[in-house]
């Protein structure tokens, strides 16, 4: 896959090179990428996610915007429609799978950590999505409160017990993502 095209930004102090921009897509103050889109003729919006690549935010964008928007919708990566996953239905939900699909396709490989993932040679490790049963409203309060924030602080006396309990929730979330065949 290509490198994402940058834009120069001239700010008083200099530039700086930042991403370039993709429709449907925004970047959080923390650095995740989360992607939306406006349903047609309403003025409500389908959650697609929150990525951790803007290329993967942009893909999950695409299949909502060819769902609901059809041929003529306007994609960021337009040489990749006819591989797009397609949802069954416009249904918010089936948007949302297959819009979690195409972004997984874009996912960059983890990095091996000694000792965290089998060496060369040894099983296979491969993310499997898991699809878990809530409500639009209550993905899009998960997405909105910044657990992988760097600025994160637990206000409380017992905040290093809830910030163990927290840790151990997302480990065994990613352990039930991860499958040694």
């Amino acid at each position: 896959m290509e490198e994402p095209p940058s834009t120069t930004l001239v700010t008083g102090g200099g530039s700086t090179t930042a991403p370039a921009t993709y429709r449907g897509v925004r970047m959080r103050k923390w650095g995740k990428w989360v992607s939306e889109i406006r349903e047609t003729g309403a003025k409500t919006r389908i959650w697609l996610g929150s990525y951790e690549a803007p290329e993967m935010a942009a893909a999950a964008y695409d299949v909502a915007a060819l769902q609901l928007r059809g041929r003529a919708a306007r994609l960021n990566f337009p040489e990749l429609a006819g591989s797009l996953p397609r949802p069954a239905s416009s249904r918010a939900e089936d948007v949302q799978l297959a819009a979690q699909q195409a972004a997984l396709r874009m996912k960059r490989p983890p990095v091996a950590v000694k000792g965290l993932l089998p060496e060369a040679g040894g099983a296979a490790v491969s993310a499997v999505p898991v699809t878990v049963g809530l409500s639009a409203s209550q993905i899009e309060a998960i997405n909105e409160w910044p657990l992988d924030s760097p600025k994160m602080l637990l206000p409380s006396k017992h905040a290093e017990a809830i910030g163990f309990f927290i840790l151990v929730a997302l480990m065994s979330n990613f352990l039930t993502c991860v499958t040694y065949p």
